[in-house]
């Protein structure tokens, strides 16, 4: 596991042309400002039961830059997914065939029980699959609505690790890159290890290299 401590988009750019086999990442989206303005996401930037500043906003502006990255570092015919909300997949998608993506399509995760919100409280996320070049999935038999339960009282943002599996799974082979740019609680680097994949992240928050530190002692 190679872990790195930079901006996504200056981090990808060290990277080399076609190195990496598969990217599964959750940026920090400009929407959930206005959530928890309102009060309809408990994605807090503090809260009592964390002291961490992970939450530095990625604005949306800089997704032409970061997409471009992230198909330049592609291998071809490679796989992308990007966690995001409703608001934020409108935004995004036409930016990511413009720098040469393929859309197949939102696969949802249903979170098993409902979250904040006041118009039909939330209960699932998208996640968006793109691919660049042609890959065919290594299950055809694996459906559209993934459902985990949601991760209580980890890291904001904190993705269940067999979520994460299924996506390794489906779009990667052993021995295989994995790259995810806005690490977070490190499911997705947690994931590729569980697999037998090479994993390599970055993420600027000091909260994130720590929490990730833990989860690796705990589970070394």
């Amino acid at each position: 596991m190679q872990l790195y401590k930079q901006d996504a988009v200056q981090w990808l750019s060290t990277l080399p042309d076609g190195s990496v086999d598969l990217l599964i990442t959750d940026p920090p989206y400009e929407s959930l400002e206005k959530h928890r303005s309102i009060g309809t996401t408990t994605r807090l930037k503090e809260s009592k039961s964390s002291s961490n500043q992970w939450f530095t906003i990625f604005p949306n502006e800089r997704f032409e830059e970061f997409l471009a990255q992230v198909y330049r570092v592609l291998k071809k015919n490679s796989h992308f997914y990007l966690f995001c909300d409703q608001e934020t997949m409108f935004y995004i998608k036409p930016i990511a065939e413009q720098a040469g993506f393929k859309f197949w399509k939102p696969i949802v995760w249903d979170k098993v029980a409902i979250g904040m919100g006041y118009h039909y409280r939330a209960r699932y996320e998208f996640i968006l699959f793109f691919e660049k070049g042609k890959r065919k999935l290594n299950n055809l038999g694996i459906p559209d609505v993934l459902e985990h339960k949601r991760v209580y009282r980890g890291y904001p943002t904190e993705k269940p690790v067999a979520l994460i599996e299924t996506l390794i799974e489906q779009s990667s082979s052993v021995g295989d890159v994995v790259v995810d740019p806005f690490f977070g609680s490190g499911a997705t680097l947690i994931a590729s290890s569980n697999l037998k994949r090479t994993a390599w992240g970055s993420d600027v928050s000091d909260d994130a290299h720590e929490y990730l530190r833990q989860r690796l002692i705990k589970i070394a």
